[in-house]
């Protein structure tokens, strides 16, 4: 059980965000109204994307260090579960523009390149399966990786703040600060973005070791 005490606390930290989140009193401020409460969710699911894409390109790193085909898997799997959380914030996102933006789509500087950052990854599980030949994938799709972390970065975080957009915290728009995230919201939107996290990386392992038992009972 002590082993597993932090899998405990991201599902209690993901169920107290849920239900918080909807009941929870939130700032009355103009545009936003109750479709604030998207924050819990929305961003959430982005730094639950980043975190495990980063730990994709640790083990991409270990594996060009090591030559262990354990790290090729872990490095791919949690790349899988990345991507979950990437569409999760991207169809998040269009809900939350629907309600404050008047569409879903408005090809937002911010929305063209987050969708173009998932695009990367999309193109990375492609370049795994275009490639038969196992040792020369995992070094390829490797390289790859670590080269895309970087633009991801770049994606989301640099270029969107050069050009004007809708999206807080870019383009000159300001960011949600003490005003917006006030001590309410931050009693719950800390929570959620850890136990967001503490999640992801339980799924991950667990596929982790689902692949791993396929692919030595197949040896």
């Amino acid at each position: 059980m002590y082993k597993n005490w932090w899998k405990i606390l991201g599902a209690l930290l993901v169920m107290y965000a849920t239900i918080a989140g909807f009941l929870h009193s939130v700032p009355k401020l103009p545009i936003l109204h109750e479709s604030i409460r998207n924050l819990y969710f929305h961003v959430p699911m982005w730094f639950s994307m980043i975190i495990l894409f980063a730990i994709s390109v640790f083990h991409s790193i270990k594996y060009l260090l090591t030559n262990n085909a354990t790290h090729d898997l872990k490095a791919v799997e949690s790349v899988n579960v990345g991507v979950v959380f990437g569409v999760l914030g991207i169809v998040t996102g269009a809900v939350w523009a629907k309600f404050t933006w008047g569409q879903a789509w408005s090809f937002d500087v911010k929305q063209n390149f987050a969708a173009i950052a998932l695009l990367l990854y999309f193109a990375y599980l492609v370049l795994r399966n275009a490639i038969d030949e196992e040792q020369k994938r995992a070094k390829i799709s490797a390289i790859y990786n670590i080269f895309a972390f970087p633009m991801m970065v770049v994606l989301l975080f640099v270029l969107p703040r050069l050009s004007d957009s809708l999206h807080p915290g870019n383009g000159g728009n300001p960011g949600f600060n003490s005003y917006d995230l006030d001590s309410r919201m931050r009693m719950v939107f800390y929570p959620a973005c850890l136990g967001w996290i503490l999640i992801g990386y339980w799924i991950y392992t667990l596929k982790f070791r689902v692949r791993a038992l396929d692919k030595y009972t197949t040896l």
